[in-house]
């Protein structure tokens, strides 16, 4: 299937390992020019250097970018930065890592404000400062999209995971309103919720657990995986080739849309 993702410009965040990662190679793969950020200069540009070499691009298809999420004006610079390289901007996706996890006792009102900037008012400044890039780009090319990474917390919260329950769901909202306010002017806005994914935030999570529990982190993944419907652990893949469908022309009449990426570990019926 074409997706007809060729030469169109992406801008994904939180890119230089885990999930953000793949969406990087996913997009690339189908034909993307993406514009690739992450707060660490060193490993986003390892990470863009790692990528071109397995994918085999050409000089000039990624862009990587030093851009800490929590700082609008960051974002504001990075976002500028790739339409002044590309031309353009059609897809964006949300992205950033996850804040501790703990219980409500483990936590000041300081944590509580900093999960929320990390991952959501990252996301509503994301969106702030592409839209006008979005927009143009739908009106010349008819379509344009955003894809905010969430996580199955959101749907089906976890219990040690406070912080990200809720501004996970806070997003959810967000994206919601943005899909209905946006749909007429062929700007698409959907989430993706990502399940127990084999990454370096699952292995914290792993760790953090084993300190609490005395569970070993064989046992731990072991658990985590016979909730699934699948019963195992999922790959950034197969996370990353979600991404690049919801970001391509074949997703049109897809919006609003909170997708799970969880091998069937959400259990409700909606």
């Amino acid at each position: 299937m074409d997706l007809g993702l060729t030469d169109r410009v992406a801008f994904v965040a939180g890119a230089s390992s885990g999930l953000g990662y793949a969406a990087v190679a996913a997009l690339a793969r189908e034909g993307c020019r993406v514009a690739l950020c992450s707060r660490d200069e060193a490993r986003i540009e390892q990470a863009a250097d790692r990528l071109a070499a397995a994918l085999g691009l050409e000089d000039g298809r990624l862009l990587p970018l030093v851009c800490d999420v929590r700082d609008e004006a960051a974002i504001e610079r990075a976002i500028g930065e790739a339409v002044q390289r590309f031309g353009a901007l059609h897809i964006l996706v949300t992205n950033a890592g996850g804040p501790p996890s703990g219980f409500i006792g483990d936590f000041d009102a300081q944590q509580w404000r900093e999960a929320l900037e990390l991952n959501l008012m990252s996301t509503i400044n994301l969106c702030r400062h592409a839209l006008p890039h979005l927009r143009a780009a739908a009106r010349s090319a008819g379509h344009a999209r955003v894809l905010m990474v969430t996580s199955v917390s959101a749907k089906q919260p976890i219990p040690s995971l406070y912080l990200s329950n809720t501004a996970r769901a806070g997003v959810q909202g967000f994206a919601k309103s943005l899909a209905e306010e946006l749909g007429p002017e062929g700007i698409t806005v959907n989430t993706i919720l990502p399940g127990y994914t084999r990454t370096e935030r699952l292995k914290d999570l792993a760790r953090a657990m084993q300190e609490r529990t005395g569970q070993s982190v064989e046992a731990i993944e072991a658990g985590w995986a016979a909730g699934n419907a699948l019963k195992r652990i999922g790959d950034p893949q197969e996370f990353a080739d979600a991404v690049a469908f919801l970001a391509s022309a074949r997703a049109s009449y897809i919006t609003g849309v909170a997708l799970p990426v969880d091998g069937g570990a959400v259990k409700h019926l909606l």
